[in-house]
């Protein structure tokens, strides 16, 4: 009996193209913004074509110290393989190492408008601490070099937050706008939402989001601490009035969120959880969160710090990323501007 050939490359099916980025503005990624997102980055390897890249260019909006940003910049690359994210299935890359960011991001602001780019709610919630006339014309045109990231790679999807659907909306409204003065150059990158995203709050203030910029130091648990800390955190959470264990984010937030972290870590259901602290109390279930946190974290952390012991693995990581993503980038900025009527190099 004949045997059946493998496909050739040209009859395997084409994956959609999903691009992200995340800042390496801190020293750890936390459970916040890796239990409420990043985590599914890896599952996209399975069924798209990645590029993730480290926004170290938007990172400058806010005031960096630069041997901090640099190390960080290695930090974020490690904890994402770390996590899971394969280098020879995901293009990783810092975004200083694309030019064409910057290039594609000035002609897109020739196409945009002042007053639509002053109603980005980022600008207008961040400006309004400092106050706008001390904000920066980065901080006023992030969104359009968001937009340039995004475009650069004619990307199917983009895996978004809802902080960050404008954003999205104004990328496409960029991505009309072009095509129609200039022909059709990109396609419309679609929102991917994040299935059953893990809405994680802060354990000492259950009211707000973990967040690097709102949580205290003992309401945010980091992935590269030392699990002890993480653990300790876990116990001292705060919780509700009554001792009944039951998930109801309206009248029991802290409980509440130590379920649904419970639940993101150990893929149990939260009814199930909740089923089998019947007739125990916080401390119980506080107890075994902290044990199912350090068995998480310990992995994690110790594989962080072996990358980060192999700095010129993590150069040759980021390099390769560098030259998947520029060869796409470069394609995609030629047709940009042959299009607008710039004059070959």
């Amino acid at each position: 009996m004949a045997r059946m050939s493998e496909p050739t490359p040209a009859e395997k099916p084409v994956r959609p193209r999903v691009l992200s980025g995340i800042q390496p503005t801190s020293d750890s990624f936390h459970f916040g913004n890796y239990l409420g997102a990043l985590r599914q980055w890896v599952e996209l390897q399975e069924t798209h074509e990645p590029f993730f890249f480290i926004a170290n260019m938007h990172a400058l909006t806010l005031e960096q110290e630069p041997k901090k940003l640099r190390e960080r910049t290695f930090v974020a690359a490690a904890q994402l393989m770390a996590m899971g994210i394969d280098p020879q299935r995901s293009a990783i890359f810092v975004q200083s190492h694309m030019p064409e960011h910057a290039e594609l991001a000035w002609v897109l602001q020739c196409l945009t408008g002042f007053g639509e780019a002053r109603r980005m709610t980022q600008f207008k919630d961040k400006s309004a601490k400092a106050g706008e006339g001390s904000s920066s014309v980065g901080l006023f045109t992030y969104p359009i070099l968001q937009a340039a990231d995004i475009l650069l790679y004619r990307p199917a999807y983009v895996p978004v937050g809802e902080d960050q659907r404008q954003h999205l909306e104004l990328t496409r409204d960029l991505a009309q706008r072009f095509n129609h003065r200039y022909k059709r150059a990109f396609r419309l990158p679609e929102p991917y939402i994040l299935k059953e995203t893990a809405k994680i709050l802060d354990l000492q203030n259950p009211a707000i989001k973990m967040s690097k910029s709102n949580s205290s130091p003992g309401g945010i648990v980091e992935m590269l601490d030392d699990p002890k800390v993480s653990a300790k955190k876990v116990r001292s959470a705060v919780t509700d009035s009554g001792s009944e264990i039951r998930f109801d984010p309206e009248t029991k937030p802290g409980i509440s969120n130590l379920l649904t972290i419970y639940s993101a870590l150990s893929g149990r259901s939260i009814e199930d959880l909740v089923t089998s602290y019947e007739g125990q109390g916080y401390g119980a279930l506080k107890g075994d969160l902290a044990d199912v946190v350090v068995d998480f974290v310990t992995p994690f952390r110790n594989r962080t710090l072996e990358l980060l012991d192999d700095r010129a693995e993590l150069e040759r990581v980021l390099r390769a990323g560098a030259e998947t993503a520029g060869a796409v980038a470069r394609a995609t900025l030629a047709d940009v501007y042959d299009r607008v009527g710039f004059v070959g190099r």
